[in-house]
């Protein structure tokens, strides 16, 4: 097995999630199971040309996290339409999932200063990418 296999295996890119509610779909199944991958620097730019998010820049959260989420139960396809449908606790659970998986989560750093030694903690340098 090379160096690059090895390094592939071990990068995980796909995360499993459960709906704390779930989605209805126009038949009526309830869609809680589904599958989010980490997102690119693309992922996070390209909602940013998106019509709909320059006219309200709240619909960001909903393009992106249509985007990385690439499962959800028995769906064919998750689109912008899919997200803007789901109840707000599950939009909220979808937008902290996406947070943590990717590493941004609002923790804050510790950090010393270099001169004196004296310790103190920031926010995150990452803590406002990826907000809806």
């Amino acid at each position: 097995m090379t160096s690059k296999t090895t390094h592939a295996a071990q990068l995980r890119t796909e995360f499993d999630f459960e709906l704390p509610r779930g989605y209805l779909d126009s038949d009526g199944v309830l869609h809680r199971h589904g599958r989010m991958r980490l997102a690119t620097g693309r992922d996070e730019l390209s909602p940013l040309i998106d019509q709909r998010v320059r006219e309200n820049p709240a619909y960001l959260g909903v393009v992106l996290l249509s985007l990385v989420i690439t499962a959800l139960g028995t769906l064919p396809r998750i689109d912008a339409g899919v997200v803007e449908k789901l109840l707000a606790t599950d939009l909220a659970y979808l937008q902290s999932f996406y947070r943590t998986i990717n590493g941004l989560t609002d923790e804050a750093c510790a950090v010393a200063c270099p001169n004196c030694g004296t310790q103190f903690a920031l926010p995150a340098p990452w803590s406002g990418l990826g907000e809806s």
